[in-house]
């Protein structure tokens, strides 16, 4: 579907909403394609192709609001959406927070933020470069073993959000990735699996299917003979691959649900230092290409490049209209998370990064959900290597690392410059001065 069949399935929409008596009413209609295919020991596992419509409505008769949504866009079958929302909404409690985002904040600039990419990629295409990333792993060693498959991905769409404000915005985007999980096994070494991908909004951008599963079988054969670590404190270096999780946390803590709530350890630190002050966290949502950029959020909000955290005090927090009227606050565009959250980097390379740190473990792979919000305790199964003078000794796994986010954040030594922009968190390998390793 093009974008004048979208924005003209929202405007009846909205037109209903207003028929059928409601104050204000807000509607996002989606369109999206493409194909995905998995490739396992040279025979494909999964060939999907998917072409999905969607209409969600979401109505106001005052502070009184309710949703309902169709992928029928037929304009009797959008009706009926309505009405039904309409009539969810009779029964319903009315909220005082509960509204449209104000109109005055609403985007008026829409950039190219250069997100649409498209990739003639058919079915045929896509299991010959599946096939030729996993085989470019197995080729590597005989100790690659098997595979639980390569995968070719690459996925287009558009999406119009429009409200009774009179706002109406257009974005489409792209998405495009290739992976490969590997198995490699030793008679001596035991046995490992590890992985490696890439992704992007041009395909061109892509590393080549080759160097992606040379990497996948790189990374696998680095954690055979893996030993036991030594269980006490020890410095920490979360590789570039991981280390955005650990501001996953952050924005988690900070986001309007959790402080409306007093469910975060963040509660009231606003202006705070809960970093050291060589540490500067922003937003980036105009970027080119990046797989975070928006011009306007989910509300129609226009976003803005922000600091969030500076010189290691807390500027902002990350709110949508709903959780900022709660807080008596302003919505800072984030309905729907943040845009292209970006972690500044030091001088200090990853080698540079373990040098500097001599002893201590090389995190590559969290498991398990052990972080406690709330609380600010933090508790990870973890995969890794132990490093020893500033160089890798050895694998090591199934241990876990232990600490507190507030403790974690304060004692962050260094962000390196090996940064990774894979998704929606751009930050390198990231050093913490200690935690608790158990083996």
């Amino acid at each position: 579907m093009n974008k004048a069949q979208l924005e003209q399935a929202a405007e009846i929409a909205l037109e209903q909403a207003k028929q059928q008596g409601a104050t204000a009413a807000e509607v996002g209609v989606s369109h999206s394609s493409g194909v995905s295919v998995t490739v396992r020991q040279g025979d494909i596992e999964t060939l999907e192709h998917n072409n999905d419509k969607g209409l969600g409505i979401t109505v106001y008769f005052g502070q009184t609001k309710a949703s309902a949504s169709t992928s029928d866009f037929r304009p009797e079958a959008i009706a009926d959406t309505v009405a039904a929302a309409c009539g969810i909404a009779k029964h319903t409690q009315a909220d005082e927070f509960a509204g449209l985002a104000d109109a005055k904040l609403m985007a008026t600039e829409f950039p190219d933020l250069s997100a649409y990419h498209p990739w003639d990629l058919e079915a045929d295409k896509a299991i010959e470069i599946a096939t030729e990333c996993e085989q470019a792993g197995f080729d590597l060693d005989k100790k690659i073993t098997n595979s639980e498959g390569a995968s070719v991905s690459s996925h287009q769409g558009g999406r119009v959000y429009a409200n009774s404000h009179g706002f109406i915005g257009n974005s489409k985007s792209t998405r495009h990735s290739i992976s490969s999980t590997l198995i490699a096994n030793d008679d001596n070494e035991g046995m490992q699996r590890d992985y490696w991908y890439d992704v992007a909004r041009d395909a061109n951008d892509l590393a080549s299917a080759i160097d992606i599963g040379r990497r996948a079988a790189d990374r696998t054969l680095r954690r055979l003979n893996a030993k036991v670590v030594p269980t006490g404190n020890s410095p920490v270096v979360f590789a570039a691959e991981v280390a955005p999780s650990l501001f996953g946390q952050l924005i988690g803590a900070i986001s309007g649900r959790a402080l409306y709530k007093k469910s975060t350890f963040l509660d009231d630190h606003l202006g705070k230092q809960i970093f050291p002050d060589f540490m500067h966290i922003h937003e980036q949502p105009y970027l080119l290409k990046a797989l975070g950029s928006a011009a306007f959020d989910g509300e129609g909000v226009a976003t803005k490049a922000r600091d969030i955290v500076r010189d290691g005090v807390l500027q902002g927090y990350v709110l949508d209209s709903y959780s900022a009227r709660k807080l008596n606050m302003a919505t800072t565009g984030n309905s729907g998370g943040v845009h292209n959250l970006t972690i500044e980097t030091g001088t200090l390379g990853f080698a540079d990064i373990l040098k500097e740190m001599g002893t201590g473990v090389l995190v590559t792979e969290t498991m398990g959900m052990g972080v406690n919000i709330v609380t600010g305790d933090y508790s990870q199964g973890a995969a890794g290597f132990w490093v020893e003078k500033g160089v890798i000794q050895y694998p090591i796994d199934e241990f876990t690392i232990a600490s507190n986010l507030r403790d974690m954040f304060l004692g962050i030594q260094a962000v390196g410059s090996d940064v990774e922009c894979k998704g929606n968190t751009r930050t390198g390998s990231v050093w913490i001065d200690n935690m608790m390793i158990a083996g």
